[in-house]
């Protein structure tokens, strides 16, 4: 007798895992701006980096283990909203805006439209396989305004940026040009810009090994160079929507949630999320065809049947 194998159910600890990286996620936010009221700047650019990776992981964790849950997703929602909005914003704040007058409004707008943009992202592309965005990620621009500061104190920002002989960022105070940058990226996250979603890991196809490449890359800009590799590599992220954008209003192909930028077909491999193929009885490829049964004509009104029972409770 074959014995009946029974799948197990998920544990408590695999359920629990996914939302682990979340509250990392919610843990390095809250520490960079602990980090940025101390005047460690460049420590607290690092750390909404890091909240970025715990956020890059705690949705693909959910997916490999099964353990999707909605409180799962309001939870990152809310997370977002402190990591990617409230902590770069409050890092702008205490590294420019901490003075008397109406700057702190910068700080404002940035984690408004933050929020305003996780909104818009729930209600829209929540829960569906992307290949872009309706906007500039939260934490693409929440990262790539946090690790300014720590990018205009190195050497390649003042000194090795070189136009003609003239240093061509150095001219121009940093602190103005995040205050430009801030609202940039604000009205980004807002904006009807498309912008292409990372690729996930997966060997199989060429989307997963860029994705592979881009992660890799990640770790060791982290590791060796994270003062010098973030910024410049998330601004590039940037440009590159905002130079996608204008060659599709050309060409009249602006997408709304529409996939552009990688086929449908190379998605679904790689998510697995094929449609499901129904196979008729009398076209199985196996054994012997089934003989059909022919069906008998119904009458337009069903016979009537009786309750014996009932019928002679009732007399």
């Amino acid at each position: 007798m074959t014995p009946v194998m029974r799948s197990r159910p998920v544990g408590r600890a695999v359920v629990v895992l996914p939302n682990g990286f979340t509250l990392a996620n919610l843990f390095f936010g809250i520490f960079a701006i602990v980090a940025a009221s101390r005047g460690d700047f460049g420590k607290a650019g690092v750390y909404v980096v890091l909240g970025g990776v715990c956020d890059a992981l705690d949705g693909r964790v959910a997916r490999m283990t099964g353990s999707g849950s909605r409180f799962g997703e309001e939870l990152d929602s809310l997370v977002d909203a402190i990591s990617f909005g409230l902590a770069p914003a409050m890092i702008v704040y205490f590294a420019v805006l901490n003075k008397e007058g109406w700057d702190w409004v910068f700080a404002f707008i940035f984690a408004a439209c933050a929020v305003m943009r996780l909104a818009r992202f729930n209600v829209t592309q929540a829960g569906a396989s992307k290949t872009h965005f309706v906007g500039l990620p939260s934490p693409a621009a929440g990262m790539t305004l946090a690790t300014y500061y720590a990018f205009s104190q190195t050497k390649l920002y003042n000194e090795v940026l070189l136009l003609g002989g003239t240093k061509v960022l150095a001219d121009y105070p940093w602190h103005v040009m995040m205050r430009i940058l801030m609202v940039i990226l604000a009205f980004l996250m807002i904006s009807p810009v498309p912008y292409p979603a990372v690729p996930k890991v997966n060997l199989r196809t060429v989307r997963g090994i860029i994705g592979g490449v881009i992660l890799l890359g990640a770790v060791l800009g982290l590791i060796f160079l994270p003062r010098e590799f973030f910024f410049p590599v998330l601004l590039a992220y940037v440009l590159f929507g905002l130079a996608m954008w204008l060659v599709l209003i050309v060409l009249d192909r602006v997408p709304t949630t529409e996939p552009i930028w990688f086929d449908d077909e190379d998605d679904q491999m790689m998510t697995g999320e094929h449609e499901a193929v129904v196979v008729r009885h009398d076209e199985m490829p196996t054994g012997r065809r089934r003989r059909r049964r022919k069906k008998r004509p119904r009458s337009p009104l069903p016979t009537p049947t009786i309750n014996r029972a009932v019928d002679e409770e009732s007399e």
